[in-house]
């Protein structure tokens, strides 16, 4: 037996077989989840404590633009930097980078220090959460990355309404900074000894790599385009990658509404921390409650319809916002959100793995989540000045849903199915 069919044997692919670094990772991003959720609530809530003014709505979202900018950049880097130097070693890094958050919020004497720790937010977001995803996608059989996508992000977004609603009680208990500090450093330290059990997975992508080998009956070269020409092609150049780049970041425009300006519309509303926790909490848990059957839907029935349909219900749970004016109907369309984010989260990243090769994986996973991250980054720019114009929240509301319907009109027009079986069966092809 050659020694790359021995690698091929031992590194086969599928969630069953490889279920304990499988549930490893799961875990992992469980804790990623948490560090990125302990802010969803408490920081733009108390952002006067931290001497941001009344109505300083651009300068409350530059902590989102500091945390897109860096999350993104990293997104792209941590891509290419896998497929070189391995998956384990660059979860190991964005969780060495994330030590510093907890800390510089404890002793914060201004709203520059929050900057600060989101610059540091995004190193370890972007390193650790695209490595759990794309760790769990080279785990994972063909048939199952969508089902892989939707329990990584299902997990680590049930992370996120846990710890911003978890945070809001301990904020009350003990006081922001060490809700914060308490909360963010035990959550690091349990994700750093974690990572004593977890074997990096691009063993699997080389054995995968080998066995496309085998079947093709030739060699399959390695890619040679260099990372620029891969980043222009995935951004500009081909029809669908373009319009799921462009997917990514329209949704990631309203999350950063729902991050940093959902809080202060409903504490102008008069809600407290708890309910607001409550809200936010609502919307992150159902979608990721949801994910955990709509990655798997999307193995059945096609990429397109559940991302499609997901678009519309985010800008219709968007729209509803607006339109009520009580907590009850808050929770209510926090949920429609949550659900069309369901939808078209893990089922964006699923569909960019379907027409990725196996060796460019990381790249070109990482070029989306440049883009989609980076989304962050535009929305509390665009949003921020829209509010600090109009000096109020209602009016990014609406033109966060238009954005929102307009890209799911985008792919709905220019993206044809991506999952091999239904787009073999489209097409008429059997075996």
């Amino acid at each position: 037996m050659s020694t790359t069919h021995a690698s091929a044997m031992a590194h086969e692919r599928g969630i069953a077989r490889n279920r304990s670094q499988f549930l490893l990772q799961t875990l992992q991003v469980f804790f990623v989840g948490l560090v990125i959720g302990m802010e969803r609530n408490v920081l733009p809530a108390m952002s006067q404590d931290f001497g941001v003014a009344k109505g300083a709505f651009f300068f409350l979202a530059s902590f989102a633009i500091s945390f897109g900018l860096v999350k993104g950049a990293l997104n792209f880097v941590a891509g290419g930097l896998s497929d070189r130097i391995g998956r384990k070693r660059v979860l190991l890094l964005g969780w060495i980078a994330g030590i510093p958050i907890p800390l510089l919020i404890f002793f914060a004497p201004n709203w520059w220090w929050i900057i600060a720790a989101n610059v540091f937010l995004g190193i370890n977001q972007a390193f650790t959460w695209t490595m759990t995803v794309t760790s769990q996608i080279d785990l994972a059989d063909n048939h199952q990355r969508g089902l892989a996508v939707g329990i990584n992000e299902a997990v680590g977004y049930i992370a996120v309404g846990l710890a911003g609603l978890g945070t809001g009680y301990l904020a009350v208990l003990y006081g922001p900074r060490w809700a914060l500090l308490g909360f963010g450093l035990v959550v690091i330290a349990l994700a750093l000894i974690l990572l004593l059990w977890i074997q990096d997975t691009i063993h699997w992508v080389h054995a995968e790599h080998a066995q496309n080998q085998q079947r093709a009956g030739a060699p399959v070269l390695v890619p040679k385009a260099s990372a620029w020409a891969t980043f222009v092609r995935v951004s500009f150049r081909d029809v669908t990658y373009r319009a799921l780049c462009q997917g990514g970041v329209a949704n990631k425009v309203a999350d950063t509404l729902v991050w940093v300006l959902f809080p202060v519309f409903f504490r102008m509303h008069g809600l407290g921390v708890v309910r607001i926790g409550w809200i936010t909490g609502v919307y992150a848990m159902i979608w990721g409650l949801s994910q955990l059957w709509t990655g798997h839907l999307a193995d059945r029935i096609g990429r397109k319809p559940p991302v499609v349909l997901g678009f519309f219900l985010l800008a219709a749970g968007l729209a509803g916002t607006a339109l009520v004016s009580h907590f009850g109907a808050w929770v209510i369309t926090a949920a429609v959100m949550g659900l069309g984010m369901a939808l078209l989260y893990p089922n964006l990243i699923a569909a960019m793995s379907d027409v990725a090769p196996p060796l460019e994986r990381g790249r070109i996973l990482g070029t989306y989540r440049y883009w989609r991250d980076t989304g962050y980054a535009i929305g509390g720019l665009v949003l921020g000045l829209v509010a600090q114009w109009s000096d109020e929240v209602l009016p990014t509301i609406w033109l966060t849903a238009g954005i929102v319907a307009f890209s799911g009109l985008w792919i709905a027009l220019s993206v044809q199915e991506t999952h091999p079986r239904t787009h073999a069966a489209s097409k008429g092809i059997s075996g």
